[in-house]
């Protein structure tokens, strides 16, 4: 691997670890945001629905603007629309605004979601330039940045530091980061020429993407273990605190377990995919998450309950990564591929805050994880779609495993 890839790689890993942080920044304090906003856990829901309507939006727009402009301006625009909704939440939690707050997550979800997929293209295009898989470590350093930012809230709120001033303190530092990492993203990568656009490419995926029956399986998968990981991040200190009877401070501790449980996954399925293969690691991730998931909805001991978020942390930790490089690797046109998958996984960030806030005000909020158990459960059924292997054969024999070079600026 030259020194540029390289630099390209570590670049990459910032983003990922400056979104870790940011998300999990905010949500170790949604305890003490929910109290600042003085609104129910229904309406807390309605307040997280800003996230999934901003994240849905980046997202139907960022493999638009990938086969336009290229993943350097989208991710780096991206990550500073994120920096800029994190400001306003800081400033909504401030003057006890709901409609600030909302706001503010609004912004924060286009950020992140409109440099998502552009993030995974890139990071797909290294795995091919490297022949190194890439994808997973390059999510583990967002688990790792969530394990940061978790532990940076956990201390703030034991100490007792306002929200407000908390944030603040997180948007300079990420800023900083974000200046320093944009710097070696190379400019045109994913980029269509103005005749591949006109084909298919700008306008959304190709129709025959749609049609492609392994790629929605995949989809399917994208959506129940990116459902296991939002719901984490939208409900899990609030479901310590409100359905096992911890204070917020240990409630931020067993969440900041859950990101160190994601970032370990992360960071060794390299390993684990070399050795078993696809199918296998996505049937035993899909099996600790259920196992996670039902100890955490069945268990009264809050201890127990602490210890079983680890499993449900490595279960979660692997699937969307993995999904989304199997999504690349199904087909020619890998910017659509990889956008379709990640706007089936981001309908998990768009019903999943309202609906599991709805059922908790409702019946509790660990009854409601139910939900969430069933859709892990199934992705176990599920597993074989992300072996692309015999595709990808397929493909290379007949010349089209790669995007042609013509499609490239």
């Amino acid at each position: 691997m030259d020194k540029a890839v390289r630099r390209r790689r570590r670049s990459l890993f910032l983003a990922f670890l400056i979104a870790g942080i940011a998300m999990s920044s905010w949500v170790t304090r949604t305890p003490a945001i929910r109290d600042r906003l003085e609104v129910s856990t229904a309406q807390m829901g309605l307040v997280l629905f800003g996230l999934s309507l901003g994240s849905m939006a980046g997202i139907s727009l960022s493999g638009r603007l990938v086969s336009r402009f290229g993943t350097r301006p989208v991710i780096v625009w991206g990550t500073w629309l994120l920096i800029a909704g994190m400001a306003v939440i800081c400033a909504g939690a401030l003057a006890s605004s709901v409609a600030g707050v909302t706001a503010g997550l609004c912004l924060f979800g286009a950020g992140m979601g409109g440099g998502d997929v552009a993030v995974n293209v890139d990071g797909t295009d290294v795995e091919r330039i490297s022949g190194r898989t890439t994808l997973p470590a390059l999510h583990g350093c967002f688990s790792l940045g969530t394990v940061f930012g978790a532990a940076a809230g956990m201390a703030a709120t034991a100490a007792g530091v306002p929200v407000h001033q908390h944030l603040a303190v997180v948007v300079l530092l990420v800023a900083g980061l974000l200046l320093f990492a944009a710097r070696a993203i190379p400019a045109g990568t994913g980029r269509l020429v103005p005749e591949a656009r006109r084909e298919g490419g700008v306008e959304g995926p190709h129709p025959a993407v749609w049609k492609d029956g392994r790629l929605l399986l995949i989809g399917a998968i994208v959506l129940a273990m990116a459902l296991a990981e939002g719901s984490a991040n939208d409900w899990l200190p609030l479901l310590m605190v409100d359905g096992h009877g911890m204070d917020a401070t240990a409630g931020s501790l067993v969440y900041a377990g859950f990101a160190a449980a994601m970032t370990v996954g992360r960071f060794t399925g390299t390993y684990v995919l070399d050795r078993f293969g696809r199918t296998t690691v996505v049937r035993a991730s899909a099996a600790s998450g259920a196992l996670g998931l039902l100890i955490v909805i069945v268990s009264d001991s809050p201890v127990l309950a602490g210890a079983a978020v680890l499993f449900w942390g490595l279960g979660a930790s692997l699937g969307f990564p993995l999904a989304l490089s199997a999504a690349g690797e199904s087909g020619p046109d890998e910017t659509a591929r990889v956008s379709l998958v990640a706007v089936i996984g981001y309908v998990a960030f768009l019903v999943g805050p309202p609906g599991l806030g709805f059922l908790g005000d409702h019946l509790g909020l660990r009854p409601a994880m139910l939900v969430v158990l069933g859709c892990v459960a199934c992705a176990a059924f599920l597993a074989p779609a992300v072996d692309t292997s015999s595709r990808r054969t397929t493909d290379t024999a007949t010349g089209h495993r790669e995007t042609p070079e013509h499609t490239r600026s």
